[in-house]
């Protein structure tokens, strides 16, 4: 059975606007490093409606080839559906941590430790380098710009799984929100009055990713993600 979980829309779930274009998903940077936007608020219905259909048709897909690989291996069904469940929360965790974060993860020094931390628990070591020299980009956009990311998980679903590898396929979006200025805009790279405490938000913009995994000494962390492009569809 290649189970597919689809949470319903209050799940807590979390990308990163790090130099990294990986880390945004949507395949766009809402955000540069000096805290410009790029592109304007997108629209929230669209967005959601577009990743649930796109999420459908890819994991019907990946499930077949689950199947088949299920079939033409000897494996246990109860250990197999384990590492399965397990994967998939990984894969989850991994895209709700590195897609939450904000100024109130900012230490005194402008990086943001807590941030860090939490997306280092779930990734590889190799992993690991890339992500460090990457995650100055969101410190900075973060710090100059107050950007914060919030982001929801729509669905997830196991494409392939061997005894140590695995990849999963996730869908959902994220939401960037930005200090509002005294005049009532949001700052977005460059406030023109002081900030009032209140913070105003974009339309979500939808993600959808493949999430590759490891066994590393018995426990499964993501190893590399990459956005799922109109090509792959």
């Amino acid at each position: 059975v290649v189970e597919v979980a689809v949470p319903g829309a209050s799940g807590d779930d979390r990308l990163s606007a790090s130099g990294d274009d990986r880390l945004n998903a949507s395949g766009e940077d809402p955000v540069n490093a000096s805290g410009d936007q790029v592109s304007g608020p997108r629209e929230g219905g669209w967005a959601r409606l577009v990743a649930l259909v796109v999420l459908v048709l890819v994991l019907v897909a990946g499930a077949g080839t689950a199947v088949w690989a299920a079939v033409d291996r000897d494996v246990d069904p109860d250990a197999q559906q384990a590492d399965r469940e397990t994967v998939m929360d990984q894969a989850r965790q991994f895209m709700v941590r590195v897609n939450t974060y904000g100024p109130d993860l900012l230490a005194e020094d402008g990086t943001m430790p807590d941030y860090r931390e939490a997306v280092s628990e779930v990734i590889t070591p190799k992993f690991r380098a890339d992500f460090e020299e990457n995650v100055t980009g969101a410190e900075q956009t973060v710090s100059q710009a107050g950007l914060g990311r919030t982001a929801e998980v729509y669905g997830v679903g196991v494409s392939d799984l061997d005894e140590d590898s695995a990849t999963v396929l996730v869908a959902g979006a994220f939401t960037n929100s930005y200090p509002r200025t005294a005049g009532g805009d949001a700052g977005k790279g460059g406030r023109a009055g002081a900030d009032d405490g209140e913070r105003v938000e974009d339309q979500p913009a939808p993600f959808r990713v493949e999430v590759r995994l490891v066994l590393t000494e018995g426990e499964w962390l993501v190893d590399d993600f990459s956005p799922i492009t109109g090509e792959e569809q």
